[in-house]
């Protein structure tokens, strides 16, 4: 059943169009993927669905009664607010009644990995600050999902959990991402935003790789189709080079057609004209084999061991991908190495005259600042591998027109924004490339690009990013971070993967042979521990398949709610009478399962 319907929106910024004449629909459990080339309008397009912009032309509906929630990009919240009272403000809007608020509270924040409720949220990491503003939608319980790149904060295990949520949902979404593995998980349908298709969108079902296929029969059978044309076009330019005299009605019609015929032509060859980002990178002349080595190396933070005794050598050629959760001290580690900080423990030793790049996380660019000036501080030239090089080329190849040049950066969308940092980053030849999150805001293009220039790259590359597609691609040794202080290196990011997955089975191992032991040394113990939980067998049974339930009951609710918009069912009095009662029911019922997870809740607190 359709959800979300938008039709022929156009939007222009000044006289140049963003998009012109998109449709778009979304169904009840479509799970659609939308990409396309930075500064093609995606976000744009999802604020207009969601209601933020409106759009030149066109028009979105949303059906009936449908409840849809919009997350943007950037998680921004107010000081003074805690994880609490933003879920809170999500309830709100929900007008969830006042007895449920407390359970539905409970269990969203506890899905999402949030346990510290009066927590200030503006204090969270960026990657729990995201988890915090999805949290907010779900408690909502929409029908449709809008969620604006949010891999971009999340960590690996944060992007997984995402995976998992979004497979085990009954809502519809649509997510702007570029995140490829995450888009194969994910995605039922994808939607590619660009100029260089007829209709300016193509859009497939299935999965990321069904739409690479699907794209590659398009490109091949829009090549054929141009081939044609130009063999029609060529007859016509002859005949018209003949000087027909358009005196006949048919003269007329076909120098009429021929010049029609030119003009599918040339529309064709500008939209086929798909330009890509030319990444380089330069390295130096070392010959040095060991450039970094860490000897015992050990770093805090709050009180919490990050990494301690570490033993790790960067060397000539290395790509070296760093992984853990947020929080686990990956950008510290590439802060000690780069030699920003100082270990407090062991000694780190770099070969002599080591020259590093480091491409910052947080980076930041003065947004006042042109185009111009930001790509060539000093003049409108630039010396790049011993060539000088005017600033208007330079930023063409960056994919940046001349009339962009004397713009402020504020106007550059993310992605420009990111090219612009990389363009700056290729200036400063290398021994040691440390590459802090680099994919974020990158469309695919220039990832695949980035990725293709650092397999290239004769020196050491240091990269941390959630991007599992580029770490499987470019990362010839993996070192993963535990966040409890323990540090392993590994062939790959899957061997990481299986090495979590190994020590969190082996604590919970440790943790019920020492329970075991407990109970048989202390003979009150299982008495106590009855006690302590203050449920009895069947209770906690019950508190063990709660959520399931009220998930299933909310699921019937969705299915009660969505008839009373089927027209066949309001316009039949008995029909509609019978589909309010067992949405009433459904409705009592899903009241009901909170209120018992409520009760069994307050038995264990």
């Amino acid at each position: 059943m359709l959800i979300l319907n938008a039709q022929n929106l156009t939007k222009a910024f000044g006289a140049a169009p963003l998009f012109r004449d998109i449709s778009f629909t979304v169904n009840e459990g479509d799970h659609i993927g939308l990409i396309g080339p930075n500064g093609s309008g995606k976000s744009t397009l999802l604020k207009m669905m969601a209601g933020e912009i409106p759009p030149d032309e066109g028009a979105v509906t949303l059906r009936s009664g449908a409840r849809m929630v919009y997350i943007e990009q950037d998680s921004q919240f107010a000081p003074g607010e805690t994880v609490r009272s933003v879920v809170e403000e999500g309830l709100r809007r929900a007008r969830v009644a006042e007895a449920y608020r407390e359970s539905r509270l409970r269990i969203t924040l506890g899905k999402a990995g949030l346990i510290e409720f009066d927590t200030e949220a503006v204090t969270l990491s960026g990657g729990w600050k995201k988890r915090l503003a999805i949290a907010q939608g779900l408690v909502q319980q929409p029908d449709l999902l809008l969620l604006d790149e949010p891999t971009n904060h999340l960590d690996l295990a944060g992007i997984e959990w995402l995976e998992e949520l979004i497979r085990q949902s009954g809502f519809a979404c649509v997510i702007v991402s570029h995140d490829r593995y995450f888009l194969e998980n994910f995605a039922t349908g994808m939607a590619e935003l660009d100029r260089a298709y007829p209709s300016g969108m193509l859009r497939t079902a299935g999965t990321y790789s069904t739409f690479l296929e699907r794209k590659e029969e398009f490109l091949e059978a829009q090549a054929k189709r141009q081939e044609a044309l130009e063999n029609r076009v060529k007859v016509e330019m002859e005949w018209l080079r003949r000087g027909p005299k358009a005196r006949t009605t048919k003269s007329k019609a076909r120098i009429d057609k021929a010049n029609e015929l030119i003009g599918d032509l040339a529309a064709m060859q500008s939209r086929g004209r798909t330009a890509t980002a030319g990444i380089d990178f330069t390295a130096t002349e070392r010959q040095t084999k060991r450039l970094v080595e860490l000897e015992g190396v050990g770093y805090s933070a709050g009180g919490r061991a990050l990494f301690s005794n570490l033993n790790f050598a960067v060397t000539a050629g290395m790509r070296l991908g760093l992984v853990g959760a947020n929080g686990s001290g990956k950008t510290t580690l590439l802060r000690l190495i780069a030699g920003e900080l100082e270990p407090e423990e062991g000694t780190i030793r770099r070969a002599n005259l080591l020259r590093v790049t480091y491409f910052e996380q947080n980076r930041r660019l003065d947004g006042n600042q042109t185009l111009r000036r930001a790509l060539a501080p000093d003049s409108d030239a630039i010396v790049y591998q011993d060539r000088v090089i005017h600033v208007a080329s330079w930023a063409s190849r960056f994919l940046f027109t001349g009339e962009q040049l004397n713009q402020p950066v504020e106007r550059l969308s993310g992605g420009e924004r990111a090219r612009v940092l990389i363009a700056r980053l290729m200036l400063q030849p290398a021994d040691l490339l440390i590459l802090d999150e680099p994919t974020n805001d990158l469309d695919i293009p220039t990832l695949e690009i980035l990725e293709e220039s650092l397999l290239e790259y004769p020196g050491s590359v240091l990269l941390v990013t959630h991007d599992r597609y580029m770490l499987d691609r470019v990362a010839n040794v993996v070192l993963g971070l535990d966040g409890r202080g323990e540090a392993a290196a590994f062939a790959d990011y899957s061997q990481w993967e299986t090495w979590q997955a190994e020590q969190a089975s082996a604590a919970k191992k440790s943790l019920r042979a020492e329970n075991d032991r407990s109970t048989v040394t202390n003979s009150g113990g299982a008495a106590a521990q009855t006690a302590k939980k203050k449920l009895s067998y069947l209770e906690a049974r019950e508190w063990a398949a709660i959520e399931e339930r009220i998930a299933e009951a909310e699921d019937i609710l969705r299915g009660k709610r969505a008839l009373l918009e089927d027209s066949a069912v309001v316009t039949d009095a008995a029909k509609l009478q019978t589909a309010l009662a067992e949405a009433e029911a459904a409705q009592q019922a899903v009241d009901t399962l909170f209120a018992r997870w409520a009760e069994l809740e307050a038995k264990q607190s």
